[in-house]
């Protein structure tokens, strides 16, 4: 079996007492191949570094809302350098969060929208955040998208909402909360998004799956968020890994660690 890990934060403080380790469990567990996202400028740097730097390991650069007011004047130009560093897969996380509005939404939308435009120019997918603003990042990404694919990460809306995404060409990634006791419309979407469209992730060290709810989470747990997933679509373990797993290699150009 082999699992890809499509949105995790292995530069995350969480994790410097142990990084190696999770790594080690992670791919004992089956999980070979990692998306290490960035959020700002300090942690996409750091990205570069653990992809030049553990195999399997693959980066992820950008600015997400909540740091949008506090982009350096460059930071354009320094996510285009980094898209030039070895393994760098996709812009992201990037998009719009109305839910903490931890950044004013006016320099959210503005940040949100250079970086797809980024993201065009230099031919990499992107990797959408979005929280309580569904309708405006769809609205945003239907005027910017033309040339451009991606993924809706850790995705939290309806069916309905998904179908308009995927008809974009966007993917939509599962993480944790479909195996929730009330995951509300996660499993109608994990049921019915095209397999050819669907990937997982874990958003470690953020929102363990069950039985890990409220504790740290860490890519090894993916396999419980998989097998959730595969009772769903009624497919074997095995075969859900390996549908998703190519889908992430076609999206994000990425390969396991063997």
């Amino acid at each position: 079996m082999l699992l890809t890990d499509t949105h995790c934060h292995l530069g995350d403080r969480q994790f410097d007492a142990d990084r190696n380790t999770v790594v080690e469990r992670a791919c004992a567990a089956g999980v070979r191949c990692f998306l290490t996202v960035g959020y700002d400028i300090p942690s996409s740097y750091r990205c570069t570094e653990l992809a030049a730097s553990i195999p399997g390991v693959f980066a992820v650069t950008g600015v997400h809302p909540h740091d949008a007011a506090g982009v350096p004047p460059d930071y354009l130009q320094i996510l285009r350098k980094l898209a030039g560093e070895c393994r760098v897969a996709a812009i992201g996380e990037i998009g719009l969060d109305f839910y903490r509005d931890l950044s004013p939404r006016v320099l959210q939308r503005a940040v949100f929208t250079r970086q797809l435009e980024l993201a065009r120019e230099l031919k990499l997918p992107v990797v959408i955040h979005c929280r309580d603003a569904m309708g405006e990042v769809y609205s945003i990404l239907s005027r910017h998208s033309s040339g451009l694919t991606g993924v809706m990460h850790c995705f939290s809306g309806n069916w309905e909402e998904a179908e308009k995404f995927l008809a974009m060409g966007f993917y939509i990634s599962i993480a944790g909360p479909v195996t929730f006791s009330k995951s509300g419309f996660l499993t109608e979407v994990a049921e019915k998004v095209p397999l050819d469209r669907l990937l997982l992730e874990t958003d470690a060290p953020y929102l363990a799956p069950a039985p890990y709810r409220g504790k740290r989470n860490e890519p090894a747990y993916l396999v419980h968020t998989a097998r959730r997933v595969a009772e769903i679509r009624r497919l074997s373990l095995t075969e859900l890994a390996a549908v998703t797993s190519a889908n992430a290699a076609r999206l994000f150009k990425c390969s396991p660690s063997r």
